[in-house]
């Protein structure tokens, strides 16, 4: 692999599923032939020394931009080319394609061999915009390949790109650890710790924003209650919908049987997971098709842990799930086909486990970093 610059606005300890994607990749790359040039998270002091203490946990270059957002400014290029020329990096990964592969062109002409572009859902949002479309082809036109995450969000990139720059397109999805990802991962220590020890529990682990679906569940609950009556619905996670979904737990008169955890560690997330029985996120398209999900890498990561997913249909959510094998995939904003997935779920074990196991194998076949890693290096 040639030395690489990865440049990002999207790295930890800044939080998010780009971030995690981008950071696993990297750590399985050559830590000799990396340098990653990514913004700050946060600039109050707890923020600073919180970047600082990951950023010389990494075996690799980390430089800092000063800026919380890293954007293609003039700026921002010229301190690209000089990391690029000082490190002798002959290979540039973006790590998310739009806006920063517009600095591609400068990038080549400071000495850049190859140049991948890596999509993620919101490119299929500003592919649906002119402003957008234009920006996308000039990004197309600048780099040797742009990756994408499956098949919905190809097709959704695919036509703002030229023929030439769309027919160069990688499929490059984010993958799991099945080491830390299991099903003996401690989900029963985390069940007695809520006192769910002897409850059929529904897990859901994401942001709790509306995109999610996490009110879907909530709604589908007394359905879900009326067939499987010590059923509980566990909400993990944090984000700015949490107030309105405890509202709507109360108003809908299921808050005995909705329980919130926050935000928890990521350390903690695969104990989380494997605290429920089944894994649902019925996550939903908004805003005409601009706020999408990419892929969904919680659905992979819950079939890692065992366990049988109902998924949303929402962009490439589907991707994340062999239907009617490692669980099944419901309209994002339907309540009835949530509850009924779910309940005939809850009510037989031997589905749970058979799609359980199909869901661990399918992620050892296909979903595991070592493989997409192995992809990135050839890409670069």
């Amino acid at each position: 692999m040639d030395k690489t610059l990865i440049v990002t606005n999207d790295f930890p300890p800044r939080p998010g599923g780009i971030q995690a994607f981008l950071h696993n990749m990297a750590l399985r790359l050559d830590p000799g032939r990396i340098v990653v040039y990514a913004s700050t998270w946060k600039r109050s002091p707890e923020g600073l020394a919180a970047t600082a203490a990951f950023d010389a946990e990494q075996p690799f270059t980390v430089v800092r931009d000063p800026t919380t957002m890293l954007l293609p400014t003039p700026r921002v290029t010229r301190h690209a080319v000089r990391l690029l020329r000082e490190h002798g990096c002959t290979s540039v990964w973006f790590g998310a394609a739009a806006p920063l592969g517009l600095m591609a062109p400068a990038l080549r002409r400071a000495g850049a061999r190859r140049l991948v572009a890596t999509t993620h859902g919101h490119e299929a949002g500003w592919a649906q915009l002119p402003v957008g479309r234009q920006l996308l082809r000039r990004i197309g036109e600048g780099t040797d390949t742009i990756t994408y995450l499956g098949e919905y969000t190809r097709s959704r990139i695919a036509p703002a790109l030229t023929a030439s720059a769309a027919a160069r397109m990688t499929r490059l999805p984010p993958g799991v650890d099945e080491k830390t990802f299991h099903p003996d991962s401690g989900g029963n220590r985390v069940r007695a710790g809520l006192g769910l020890s002897d409850r059929p529990v529904v897990v859901c682990v994401s942001r709790l924003v509306p995109r999610k679906g996490q009110d879907t569940l909530i709604l589908a609950m007394p359905a879900i209650l009326a067939r499987v009556p010590d059923a509980v619905l566990l909400i993990v996670g944090g984000g700015p919908y949490a107030e309105q979904l405890k509202r709507l737990a109360a108003q809908t008169g299921v808050a005995e049987s909705v329980r919130f955890t926050g935000p928890v560690p990521w350390e903690e997330l695969p104990a989380h997971y494997g605290a429920g029985d089944v894994f649902a996120m019925p996550c939903r398209t908004r805003r005409g098709g601009l706020d999408v999900e990419g892929l969904g890498i919680v659905f992979l990561e819950a079939s890692a842990t065992g366990l049988p997913v109902v998924a949303g249909d929402s962009g490439g959510a589907p991707d994340a799930v062999l239907d009617g094998e490692t669980g099944w995939v419901v309209r994002g904003d339907s309540v009835e086909e949530s509850a009924d997935r779910i309940v005939t779920l809850l009510r037989d074990p031997e589905l749970r486990q058979r799609m359980g196991e199909r869901g661990r194998a399918w992620v050892e076949e296909k979903w595991r970093w070592d493989l997409l890693a192995e992809r990135l290096r050839a890409l670069l």
